[in-house]
């Protein structure tokens, strides 16, 4: 399905589901974390330490604000000898601190200017940023080439503003058909989805030819950092990755949005150990607890059963059992249920977990996709013969997680709450919406031996 590209990003730029952009203690110095008494102090070690940026700051979104005024109120001493300053700029458009202003632009600008005398209007800022180098293909310098789908190719580049990596997801757009679904989805989605679990959409640039989303450079996936340390991640690691996983969701599920594509490529890694959520191309916004949705949504070792055998009729709980297929994963380095059809999906499924019966599933008897299939009725099996590396408390967990009824499964906040993350401290359950290590004291130890596997040091004191 698709909608024509004018149409639709005009009413885009034009919707007015606004969100402000602020500056949060994100913008902190890595080297000067806020630290309060009785922090919890974390020692994250990477099994691979050659990792790239971690992108732009996350302070802005170039295009995203479409606020009748000023995210950010400047005053100014009204003196007439004082100039403008970067600064002033920054503040007044919500800009990263390192941007560069072109030559110049400052000295269009005074205190009686249109940008500084009254509220900043959309239009007004819309067209500020266009003249900074926003919304512009010759901002961005495409470099290597990561990856290449159906609609999209996604380059490493380099913004000629702040000289920072990018990701630059370039979007062919048909002529006649116009821009994919998915592609305004995920637009309109990312636009008010601010959190320092999800990656950051930069800018959006649009041309006859494509449409280019300009996102934060992470590195590596999780699945790439599985493959470079040989499949076997600290098991400290493990819980600081799903932790954020959890953050993520739970700020998607707060705000009615499942993400329905969860597995380890969407799931991206920078140098500090910070995981975020990314391509919500398959994302939809929910304005109810339940609706009937389409059934061909997540990729399939990472489906869970009920969407397998038909239904449209789920929740935020359709995430759910992909985090603890991506858990498992971790935990053990192999795919949980790797099936390469539905019925072999289920099948794997049905002999870790038990066939269901109307005791476990109610209802589950009476759906002909599941009679169809006829499955031998296998017994349970128990999770902690197939996850050594989990402890009491992390199989309880994964458990609550790979339920069959999706209505049974643990949600995101829950999950962020259970025991098996009672190490971690209660603070970092009040935490804004920023950066968890802004809050910590993270350091990179390499395991001693031949091995590529680096040690996870975990310090704790009383809170």
């Amino acid at each position: 399905m698709f909608v024509n590209v004018c149409e639709a990003f005009t009413q885009f730029l034009k919707s007015e589901q606004t969100f402000i952009c602020q500056r949060s203690p994100e913008s902190q110095s890595v080297g000067e974390p806020e630290c309060c008494p009785g922090d919890v102090f974390l020692k994250i070690v990477h099994e691979d330490v050659k990792m790239g940026s971690d992108g732009e700051s996350d302070q802005a979104s170039a295009t995203s604000s479409d606020e009748v005024h000023s995210p950010v109120r400047v005053r100014l001493r009204n003196n007439p000898g004082r100039k403008i300053s970067t600064e002033d700029i920054n503040k007044r458009l919500s800009l990263p601190a390192d941007i560069r202003l072109p030559d110049g632009y400052l000295e269009k600008f005074s205190l009686n200017s249109p940008l500084f005398d009254k509220p900043l209007s959309r239009r007004l800022r819309r067209v500020s940023l266009s003249e900074i180098g926003f919304g512009k293909l010759e901002t961005y310098v495409k470099l290597d080439k990561l990856g290449e789908g159906t609609y999209a190719t996604v380059y490493k580049g380099r913004s000629k503003l702040t000289d920072n990596l990018v990701a630059l997801k370039e979007i062919r757009l048909e002529h006649e058909e116009g821009a994919p679904c998915t592609a305004i989805r995920e637009v309109s989605l990312l636009k008010d989805l601010k959190h320092a679990n999800i990656v950051t959409l930069h800018d959006i640039i649009h041309t006859q030819k494509s449409l280019t989303l300009v996102f934060e450079y992470l590195d590596k996936d999780l699945k790439q950092y599985l493959d470079d340390c040989g499949n076997c991640i600290h098991m400290h690691n493990v819980k600081l990755f799903l932790f954020q996983l959890l953050r993520g969701l739970n700020y998607c599920h707060r705000r009615k949005v499942l993400h329905r594509d969860l597995k380890p490529q969407n799931l991206l890694i920078n140098d500090r150990g910070e995981l975020k959520l990314a391509d919500f191309g398959l994302a939809r916004a929910k304005s109810i607890p339940t609706k009937t949705y389409s059934n061909e949504v997540v990729t399939l070792w990472y489906r869970p059963p009920d969407i397998l055998l038909g239904s449209t009729d789920y929740s935020t709980q359709i995430d759910m059992w992909g985090v603890g297929c991506i858990f498992y994963e971790m935990a053990t380095g192999r795919p949980l249920f790797p099936g390469s059809t539905v019925e072999e999906e289920l099948h794997f499924i049905f002999k870790l977990l038990g066939t269901p019966t109307e005791e476990t599933w109610p209802g589950i008897t009476s759906n002909e996709e599941f009679i169809s299939y006829n499955y031998p009725r296998y017994r349970a099996d128990c999770l902690h013969n197939h996850t050594p590396r989990l402890d009491n408390d992390g199989v309880d967990l994964l458990s609550k997680l790979l339920q069959f009824e999706g209505k049974k499964r643990i949600s995101a906040d829950e999950a962020m709450r259970h025991s098996y993350f009672q190490c971690l401290g209660e603070r970092v359950l009040t935490l804004p919406d920023s950066k968890i290590f802004n809050y910590f004291s993270v350091y990179l130890l390499k395991w001693p031996g031949p091995t590529s596997r680096l040690k996870v040091l975990l310090h704790t004191s009383r809170i």
